[in-house]
């Protein structure tokens, strides 16, 4: 008689989540603040001083701020957020390869 084995699914349970809707798209980058965000995963830092660097050479009109967040990108950093709605105009998040 063979041994009966019990195994458990190693994919778990997605948690639920709410759509959002994107943001409008803006008309231009010209003269707008665009956040450059490192969520601090996997060299996403290397990446975004790469597009800040380019966009301050191809696009100068456009200021660039890159922002770190304050943890690592499993913590929600209501903080910065904030901070981009009030001082941006736009955010790319960088969240690595």
């Amino acid at each position: 008689m063979a041994e009966k084995l019990t195994v458990l699914n190693p994919l778990g349970y997605p948690p639920k989540i709410t759509r959002k809707a994107l943001a409008p798209r803006l008309s231009t980058l010209e003269g707008k603040t665009v956040y450059l965000v490192d969520c601090r995963f996997d060299d996403s830092d290397l990446f975004l001083k790469q597009m800040q660097a380019w966009l301050a050479e191809h696009m100068p009109g456009v200021k660039t701020v890159f922002k770190p967040i304050s943890s690592v990108y499993l913590q929600d950093d209501p903080t910065t957020w904030e901070e981009i709605k009030a001082r941006g105009h736009a955010a790319i998040l960088g969240v690595g390869h």
